[in-house]
Protein backbone atom coordinates (compact mmCIF):
# COMPACT_ATOMS: atom_id res chain seq x y z
CA UNK A 1 0.00 0.00 0.00
CA UNK A 2 1.31 3.55 -0.78
CA UNK A 3 1.64 6.03 1.55
CA UNK A 4 1.03 9.46 1.10
CA UNK A 5 3.35 11.99 2.41
CA UNK A 6 3.46 15.67 2.62
CA UNK A 7 6.15 17.69 0.44
CA UNK A 8 6.42 20.11 3.31
CA UNK A 9 7.08 18.99 6.85
CA UNK A 10 5.67 21.84 8.29
CA UNK A 11 2.23 21.50 6.42
CA UNK A 12 0.94 19.25 8.70
CA UNK A 13 1.55 21.57 11.69
CA UNK A 14 0.04 24.24 9.72
CA UNK A 15 -3.20 22.38 9.02
CA UNK A 16 -4.01 21.52 12.17
CA UNK A 17 -2.63 24.88 13.84
CA UNK A 18 -6.45 26.01 13.86
CA UNK A 19 -7.69 22.97 15.77
CA UNK A 20 -4.70 23.27 18.18
CA UNK A 21 -5.99 26.66 18.54
CA UNK A 22 -9.47 26.39 19.24
CA UNK A 23 -8.61 23.63 22.09
CA UNK A 24 -5.96 26.03 23.40
CA UNK A 25 -8.39 28.89 23.82
CA UNK A 26 -11.76 27.34 24.83
CA UNK A 27 -10.28 24.00 26.09
CA UNK A 28 -7.27 23.46 27.86
CA UNK A 29 -6.88 27.31 29.13
CA UNK A 30 -10.16 27.19 30.86
CA UNK A 31 -9.17 24.00 32.59
CA UNK A 32 -6.05 25.45 33.95
CA UNK A 33 -7.32 28.79 35.10
CA UNK A 34 -10.52 26.69 36.93
CA UNK A 35 -7.36 24.58 38.19
CA UNK A 36 -5.62 27.72 39.31
CA UNK A 37 -8.76 29.89 40.72
CA UNK A 38 -9.74 26.78 42.72
CA UNK A 39 -6.50 27.53 44.57
CA UNK A 40 -7.18 31.49 45.54
CA UNK A 41 -9.81 33.84 47.02
CA UNK A 42 -11.17 35.93 44.88
CA UNK A 43 -12.24 39.37 46.23
CA UNK A 44 -16.09 39.68 44.41
CA UNK A 45 -15.51 43.18 43.01
CA UNK A 46 -12.22 44.10 42.69
CA UNK A 47 -10.98 40.82 41.61
CA UNK A 48 -8.31 40.77 44.03
CA UNK A 49 -6.51 37.14 44.28
CA UNK A 50 -5.21 35.73 47.25
CA UNK A 51 -3.23 32.61 47.80
CA UNK A 52 -5.35 30.08 49.95
CA UNK A 53 -4.02 26.68 49.07
CA UNK A 54 -6.99 23.94 49.84
CA UNK A 55 -8.83 26.42 51.26
CA UNK A 56 -11.78 26.11 49.15
CA UNK A 57 -11.92 22.61 48.87
CA UNK A 58 -12.13 22.14 53.13
CA UNK A 59 -15.06 24.99 53.00
CA UNK A 60 -16.66 22.72 50.21
CA UNK A 61 -16.97 19.43 51.94
CA UNK A 62 -17.92 20.96 55.06
CA UNK A 63 -20.85 23.10 53.97
CA UNK A 64 -24.31 20.87 54.34
CA UNK A 65 -26.02 22.65 51.47
CA UNK A 66 -23.10 21.39 49.14
CA UNK A 67 -23.20 17.65 50.72
CA UNK A 68 -26.99 17.91 50.54
CA UNK A 69 -26.40 18.90 46.34
CA UNK A 70 -23.65 15.88 46.00
CA UNK A 71 -25.63 13.38 46.79
CA UNK A 72 -28.86 14.99 45.43
CA UNK A 73 -27.20 15.08 42.36
CA UNK A 74 -26.10 11.13 42.75
CA UNK A 75 -29.76 9.82 43.22
CA UNK A 76 -30.85 12.27 40.34
CA UNK A 77 -28.19 10.95 38.00
CA UNK A 78 -28.91 7.53 38.79
CA UNK A 79 -32.37 7.49 38.33
CA UNK A 80 -32.42 9.44 34.92
CA UNK A 81 -29.72 7.14 33.88
CA UNK A 82 -31.76 3.76 34.75
CA UNK A 83 -34.97 4.70 33.87
CA UNK A 84 -34.21 6.51 30.52
CA UNK A 85 -32.38 3.78 29.37
CA UNK A 86 -35.24 1.01 30.31
CA UNK A 87 -37.53 2.89 28.49
CA UNK A 88 -35.94 4.10 25.63
CA UNK A 89 -35.03 0.71 24.81
CA UNK A 90 -38.78 -0.36 25.87
CA UNK A 91 -40.23 2.32 23.25
CA UNK A 92 -36.98 1.53 20.43
CA UNK A 93 -38.27 -2.11 20.81
CA UNK A 94 -42.16 -1.24 20.02
CA UNK A 95 -40.26 0.83 16.89
CA UNK A 96 -38.67 -1.94 15.44
CA UNK A 97 -41.50 -3.19 14.70
CA UNK A 98 -43.15 -3.65 10.92
CA UNK A 99 -45.96 -1.74 11.16
CA UNK A 100 -47.77 1.44 9.05
CA UNK A 101 -47.08 4.61 9.76
CA UNK A 102 -44.16 3.48 11.66
CA UNK A 103 -41.64 6.02 10.30
CA UNK A 104 -44.13 8.72 11.36
CA UNK A 105 -43.79 7.58 14.90
CA UNK A 106 -40.24 7.07 15.08
CA UNK A 107 -40.25 11.05 14.22
CA UNK A 108 -42.57 11.98 16.70
CA UNK A 109 -40.49 10.02 19.40
CA UNK A 110 -36.87 11.85 17.96
CA UNK A 111 -37.90 15.20 17.68
CA UNK A 112 -37.35 15.74 21.06
CA UNK A 113 -33.81 15.88 21.38
CA UNK A 114 -34.02 18.32 18.89
CA UNK A 115 -35.34 21.21 21.50
CA UNK A 116 -32.79 22.50 23.89
CA UNK A 117 -32.68 22.00 27.48
CA UNK A 118 -34.55 25.69 27.89
CA UNK A 119 -37.29 25.15 25.31
CA UNK A 120 -38.08 21.78 26.89
CA UNK A 121 -38.11 23.19 30.30
CA UNK A 122 -40.36 26.08 29.02
CA UNK A 123 -42.70 23.10 28.06
CA UNK A 124 -42.85 21.29 31.03
CA UNK A 125 -43.67 24.73 32.71
CA UNK A 126 -46.59 24.98 30.54
CA UNK A 127 -47.99 22.20 31.20
CA UNK A 128 -47.26 22.26 35.56
CA UNK A 129 -47.21 25.92 35.84
CA UNK A 130 -48.96 26.45 39.21
CA UNK A 131 -50.78 29.30 37.91
CA UNK A 132 -52.29 27.87 34.64
CA UNK A 133 -50.62 24.83 33.71
CA UNK A 134 -52.64 22.37 31.67
CA UNK A 135 -52.19 19.49 34.17
CA UNK A 136 -52.89 21.42 36.88
CA UNK A 137 -56.08 22.84 35.44
CA UNK A 138 -57.15 18.74 34.89
CA UNK A 139 -55.95 16.65 37.90
CA UNK A 140 -57.26 20.36 40.50
CA UNK A 141 -53.25 20.13 41.70
CA UNK A 142 -51.44 23.26 41.39
CA UNK A 143 -47.82 22.00 43.52
CA UNK A 144 -46.11 20.08 41.18
CA UNK A 145 -43.02 23.38 40.89
CA UNK A 146 -43.80 24.26 44.50
CA UNK A 147 -44.02 21.53 46.39
CA UNK A 148 -40.55 19.44 47.50
CA UNK A 149 -42.14 15.78 47.26
CA UNK A 150 -43.09 16.30 43.43
CA UNK A 151 -40.68 19.23 42.13
CA UNK A 152 -37.80 16.48 41.99
CA UNK A 153 -40.20 14.06 40.04
CA UNK A 154 -41.14 16.30 37.58
CA UNK A 155 -36.99 17.38 36.63
CA UNK A 156 -36.72 13.73 36.27
CA UNK A 157 -39.33 13.01 33.79
CA UNK A 158 -38.38 16.20 31.96
CA UNK A 159 -34.43 14.91 32.15
CA UNK A 160 -36.02 11.41 30.77
CA UNK A 161 -38.02 12.88 28.28
CA UNK A 162 -35.63 15.63 26.91
CA UNK A 163 -32.92 12.69 26.22
CA UNK A 164 -35.20 9.95 25.20
CA UNK A 165 -35.09 11.04 20.99
CA UNK A 166 -31.14 10.21 21.44
CA UNK A 167 -31.24 6.87 23.34
CA UNK A 168 -33.95 5.70 21.07
CA UNK A 169 -31.83 6.60 17.68
CA UNK A 170 -28.94 4.46 18.63
CA UNK A 171 -31.48 1.71 19.94
CA UNK A 172 -33.00 1.50 16.64
CA UNK A 173 -29.37 1.21 15.06
CA UNK A 174 -28.41 -1.50 17.23
CA UNK A 175 -31.33 -3.16 16.84
CA UNK A 176 -31.20 -3.29 12.86
CA UNK A 177 -27.78 -5.41 14.02
CA UNK A 178 -28.87 -8.34 15.36
CA UNK A 179 -29.00 -11.45 13.19
CA UNK A 180 -32.03 -12.65 12.48
CA UNK A 181 -30.78 -15.93 11.86
CA UNK A 182 -29.92 -16.18 15.77
CA UNK A 183 -33.23 -15.03 16.69
CA UNK A 184 -34.78 -17.92 14.12
CA UNK A 185 -32.48 -21.04 15.96
CA UNK A 186 -33.64 -19.93 19.50
CA UNK A 187 -37.63 -19.97 18.23
CA UNK A 188 -37.03 -23.01 16.53
CA UNK A 189 -35.36 -24.58 19.77
CA UNK A 190 -38.75 -23.33 22.02
CA UNK A 191 -37.35 -19.68 23.54
CA UNK A 192 -39.88 -17.51 23.89
CA UNK A 193 -39.95 -13.95 23.16
CA UNK A 194 -38.79 -13.06 26.71
CA UNK A 195 -35.66 -15.36 26.94
CA UNK A 196 -34.67 -14.73 23.14
CA UNK A 197 -35.05 -10.89 23.78
CA UNK A 198 -32.65 -11.00 26.93
CA UNK A 199 -30.33 -13.93 25.77
CA UNK A 200 -29.67 -12.91 22.38
CA UNK A 201 -30.91 -9.16 21.48
CA UNK A 202 -29.52 -7.50 24.81
CA UNK A 203 -26.34 -9.31 24.20
CA UNK A 204 -25.84 -7.57 21.21
CA UNK A 205 -27.28 -4.18 22.51
CA UNK A 206 -24.97 -4.06 25.58
CA UNK A 207 -21.71 -1.70 23.82
CA UNK A 208 -24.72 -0.07 22.64
CA UNK A 209 -26.22 0.58 26.13
CA UNK A 210 -22.33 1.10 27.79
CA UNK A 211 -22.27 3.81 25.34
CA UNK A 212 -25.54 5.40 26.22
CA UNK A 213 -24.78 4.77 30.16
CA UNK A 214 -21.76 6.93 29.91
CA UNK A 215 -23.36 9.45 28.13
CA UNK A 216 -26.37 9.86 30.06
CA UNK A 217 -24.62 9.70 33.04
CA UNK A 218 -22.84 13.09 31.95
CA UNK A 219 -25.84 14.88 30.70
CA UNK A 220 -27.66 14.31 33.71
CA UNK A 221 -24.71 15.67 35.65
CA UNK A 222 -24.03 18.59 32.98
CA UNK A 223 -27.06 19.05 30.72
CA UNK A 224 -29.54 18.98 33.05
CA UNK A 225 -29.20 22.19 33.61
CA UNK A 226 -31.27 24.35 31.48
CA UNK A 227 -34.74 21.96 32.87
CA UNK A 228 -34.27 23.09 36.37
CA UNK A 229 -33.35 26.77 35.64
CA UNK A 230 -36.42 27.55 34.15
CA UNK A 231 -38.54 25.18 36.15
CA UNK A 232 -37.34 25.73 39.73
CA UNK A 233 -34.49 27.51 39.57
CA UNK A 234 -33.27 24.97 42.31
CA UNK A 235 -36.36 25.37 44.48
CA UNK A 236 -38.30 24.90 46.07
CA UNK A 237 -36.48 24.88 49.33
CA UNK A 238 -33.07 23.87 46.93
CA UNK A 239 -34.86 20.39 46.38
CA UNK A 240 -33.94 20.45 42.77
CA UNK A 241 -30.48 21.90 43.18
CA UNK A 242 -28.11 19.90 42.13
CA UNK A 243 -24.32 20.40 41.45
CA UNK A 244 -24.39 21.96 38.27
CA UNK A 245 -27.13 24.69 39.42
CA UNK A 246 -25.09 24.75 42.60
CA UNK A 247 -21.95 25.75 40.77
CA UNK A 248 -23.94 28.47 38.53
CA UNK A 249 -25.24 29.85 42.09
CA UNK A 250 -22.04 30.21 43.87
CA UNK A 251 -20.23 32.47 40.86
CA UNK A 252 -22.87 34.31 38.81
CA UNK A 253 -25.15 35.05 41.59
CA UNK A 254 -22.67 34.86 44.77
CA UNK A 255 -19.85 35.82 43.00
CA UNK A 256 -17.68 33.12 44.73
CA UNK A 257 -15.22 32.81 41.70
CA UNK A 258 -12.36 30.85 43.38
CA UNK A 259 -15.32 28.88 45.41
CA UNK A 260 -16.71 27.74 42.57
CA UNK A 261 -13.91 27.14 40.09
CA UNK A 262 -12.72 24.26 43.28
CA UNK A 263 -16.92 23.34 42.72
CA UNK A 264 -16.33 23.28 38.84
CA UNK A 265 -12.86 20.99 39.39
CA UNK A 266 -14.89 18.42 42.07
CA UNK A 267 -17.78 17.90 39.30
CA UNK A 268 -15.47 17.32 36.47
CA UNK A 269 -13.38 15.13 38.87
CA UNK A 270 -16.45 13.20 39.95
CA UNK A 271 -17.93 12.70 36.54
CA UNK A 272 -14.83 11.56 35.33
CA UNK A 273 -14.34 9.01 38.40
CA UNK A 274 -18.09 7.55 37.88
CA UNK A 275 -17.17 7.18 34.01
CA UNK A 276 -14.00 5.20 34.98
CA UNK A 277 -15.84 3.03 37.49
CA UNK A 278 -18.41 2.43 34.89
CA UNK A 279 -15.87 1.06 32.46
CA UNK A 280 -14.23 -1.07 35.41
CA UNK A 281 -17.56 -2.72 36.47
CA UNK A 282 -20.42 -2.71 33.09
CA UNK A 283 -17.84 -3.14 30.70
CA UNK A 284 -16.89 -6.59 31.42
CA UNK A 285 -20.26 -7.64 31.05
CA UNK A 286 -20.09 -6.07 27.34
CA UNK A 287 -20.19 -8.49 24.81
CA UNK A 288 -18.70 -7.58 21.53
CA UNK A 289 -19.12 -8.94 18.33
Amino acid sequence: MKSSSFKNPLLPYVLLMPTFLILVVFLFYPAFETFRLSLFKVHPYSGAERFAGFYNFRKIFTNPEYLSSFWRSLIFAIIVVIIGLMFSLFVAVLLNQKARGMKLYRSFLIWPYALSPAIAGALFNFLFNPANGLIGYFTGVRTWLTDSSTAMLIIIIAAVWKNLGYNIVFYLTALRNVPTSALEAAAIDGAGPVRRFFSITFTYLSPITFFLMVMNTTYAYFASFGLIDVLTEGGPAGSTQILIYQLYKDFFVHSKIGYAAAESLILFLLVVGITMLQFQTTEKKVHYQ
